[in-house]
């Protein structure tokens, strides 16, 4: 017989330790079905594609204390309603064409990224661009010819020229759009919204 106490045997520690790592996979099991469930495009915060069809603009919320995401009546991109299925092929596309043009080596997206540039996140409903009316064609603008319709804001970053095509280029407007419409909890704070019609 051992004179070792039960609790400091060694094969107790390693059943322990099996199921414990047994236990914790389990849980990273459950715990990633249910990311899945709540970050897939159509889920409460993240809404489908399609919701590129409509106004996207942001409202505090005093309940939970940070500006929210609201869709608000039809307002087409680029004047033209589309289908949940094109939507997700354009919106994808600009995602796409964003990974490609490697965007993320300057800019932010959901916080992921470089803070070089600015934070994409919401890009979309950045004063910058004007006023609603003018956005659409702005950005297009802009991602085809940065050199041109470049607003450094008194800095000498500027973007480069990409050679993005007009079909990227509105691929990508797409996929910012879309991004705008996530529920990111607050992220980028402070974020001011360009002004859109039934604004006060």
């Amino acid at each position: 017989m051992s004179d070792i106490p039960r609790w400091a045997e060694e094969d107790l520690w390693r059943k322990i330790a099996i199921w414990v790592t047994a236990g914790m996979f389990v849980i990273l099991i459950v715990l990633t079905f249910d990311s899945v469930a709540v970050i897939t495009s159509g889920s409460d915060r993240v809404p489908a594609y399609s919701v590129i069809n409509n106004r996207i603009y942001y409202r505090h919320d005093r309940k939970r204390g940070f500006q929210v995401p609201v869709i608000g009546d039809e307002a087409p991109l680029f004047g033209k309603v589309v289908t949940e299925d094109e939507a997700a092929e354009m919106v994808s596309h600009g995602k796409l064409t964003v990974q490609a043009k490697n965007c993320m080596n300057c800019h932010t997206l959901l916080g992921n990224g470089a803070y070089y540039a600015p934070d994409l996140t919401k890009a979309w409903l950045d004063p910058a661009w004007g006023n609603e009316q003018s956005r659409e064609k702005m950005m297009v603008d802009f991602l085809m010819d940065p050199e041109t319709n470049a607003r450094t804001y008194g800095t000498s970053r500027k973007m480069p020229n990409l050679d993005i095509t007009e079909e990227e280029a509105k691929a990508i407007v797409a996929f910012l759009k879309w991004m705008s419409s996530i529920d990111t909890t607050g992220f980028p704070a402070a974020f001011p919204t360009i002004r859109q019609e039934g604004d006060l």
